[in-house]
């Protein structure tokens, strides 16, 4: 096969990768405009929604790792199909699940161990293999730091193109009921495993790394990513999960509308951040810290405005903003540290850069659900806080000034720790 037949083929593999993340999200996404009104149907606690999520980002951070190098071992095609199908098993059950706790039949701590072994641990399972797996074969077929923030952005708009999907989907269906919309959800991670069984070809053993070099998250080529990731994906689980409920709160809405606005609000934010991945990003050509640094300002000016007691417009549009800001932001995080990394340490960056990003989403959900309990503004200010925080590292940290281009072998075994 010639350059150009491999470069061909490496873009259209590429492109079906980013489709399978983009459906595994799209059916995670439309959970979300239901899941608070869901809650209080079944006779669950804002706590225990928050217990359940925070599960799932823990199996995120438990199994990212593992499966980005075994993307590099494996093939990425085996991995896809065994947590698509993980993915497809624990939603469908789930939903029967949730259809016994609306008619009665589960209730009380029955009810709460289910939705945190099925919507928590398998589910977060399942999806913490797309991303990294992803995001490791980005890295090994680009070559450069344009071509690879631009594949990384790529990455993310399927996930923003996921939060518009699975907004309208959940919010429209939501006006037939919170299960509209719930049943949909194994429908779409059925044909995302179709995707991955059907369409995605398996790679050329001779391709496949053998011994993937995991990489460690004191490395000082990454911790100062890993920092950044963490106060910004922090600052968003602050508020992600109570969306739901500030809707309903703060404009007296039914479980329907609450379904709908809420659907409306991440229908936004998921517009700015594919906007910003698929145009500002490309079109800036900012370096990684640039794009870190212009992201998390516009986020800070996102969480002030959600934090105003504004109408339902003003509502959405701070959350447009948010959205905006972390779009922008993050393919600074995941292409920067991909840059000064070998290409044998790429499946296990890619796992620890999505494993940070879930362990933001053990400690938020839980915390946020828990002082909005006690104030609803709260995890809006402590969310802003965190974020201006964010913001004041990226810009004062010397490794966050500027990434170079790829090094060389031997630059990276110098910076490597002893």
């Amino acid at each position: 096969m010639s350059s150009a037949d491999a470069h061909g083929s490496d873009t259209r593999q590429v492109s079906v990768v980013v489709a399978v993340v983009f459906v595994t999200y799209l059916g995670q996404m439309t959970l979300n405009p239901i899941i608070a009104p869901l809650a209080r149907e079944v006779g669950l606690a804002e706590w225990q929604i928050g217990v359940t999520i925070s599960t799932a980002a823990l199996m995120l951070v438990l199994t990212s790792a593992l499966w980005g190098r075994r993307s590099q071992t494996w093939g990425r095609k085996p991995v896809l199909v065994a947590s698509m199908l993980t993915a497809l098993t624990a939603m469908t059950l789930f939903v029967l699940v949730a259809h016994l706790g609306m008619s009665g039949v589960l209730a009380g701590g029955a009810l709460f161990a289910l939705f945190v072994l099925l919507r928590g641990a398998l589910f977060g399972i399942a999806i913490s293999a797309a991303v990294p797996t992803a995001q490791a074969y980005v890295a090994d077929v680009t070559h450069d730091e344009r071509s690879r923030v631009s594949g990384m952005a790529r990455i993310g708009a399927a996930q923003g193109l996921s939060m518009i999907g699975g907004s309208l989907i959940g919010g429209l269906l939501a006006g037939f009921g919170v299960m509209a919309s719930l049943a949909a959800v194994p429908v779409l991670l059925a044909g995302g495993l179709l995707l991955a069984a059907v369409v995605l070809e398996r790679e050329p053993r001779a391709t496949l790394i053998e011994t993937p070099v995991p990489v460690r998250p004191a490395d000082p080529r990454v911790w100062p990513f890993l920092v950044a990731g963490f106060g910004m994906f922090t600052a968003l689980g602050f508020i992600q999960v109570i969306t739901g409920f500030i809707a309903q709160d703060r404009f007296g809405l039914d479980a329907s509308a609450t379904g709908v606005v809420t659907g409306g609000a991440l229908l936004t934010a998921g517009v700015a951040i594919v906007i910003s991945q698929a145009v500002i990003v490309p079109l800036s050509r900012w370096s990684p810290p640039a794009l870190l640094r212009v992201g998390t300002a516009t986020a800070v000016v996102g969480f002030a405005a959600l934090a105003v007691d504004a109408r339902i417009t003003g509502f959405v549009l701070a959350m447009a903003v948010i959205g905006l800001g972390l779009g922008i932001a993050m393919p600074g995080y995941t292409a920067g540290p991909t840059l000064l990394v070998s290409r044998e340490e790429q499946g296990g960056l890619a796992g620890l850069l999505s494993a940070n990003i879930g362990l933001t989403f053990i400690i938020a959900p839980t915390a946020s659900t828990a002082l909005y309990s006690l104030w609803p503004p709260l995890p809006i200010l402590t969310g802003g806080a965190v974020m201006l925080s964010v913001f004041a590292f990226v810009l004062l940290h010397p490794r966050l000034r500027r990434v170079p281009g790829q090094p060389s072998a031997e630059t990276r075994r110098s910076e490597e720790p002893r």
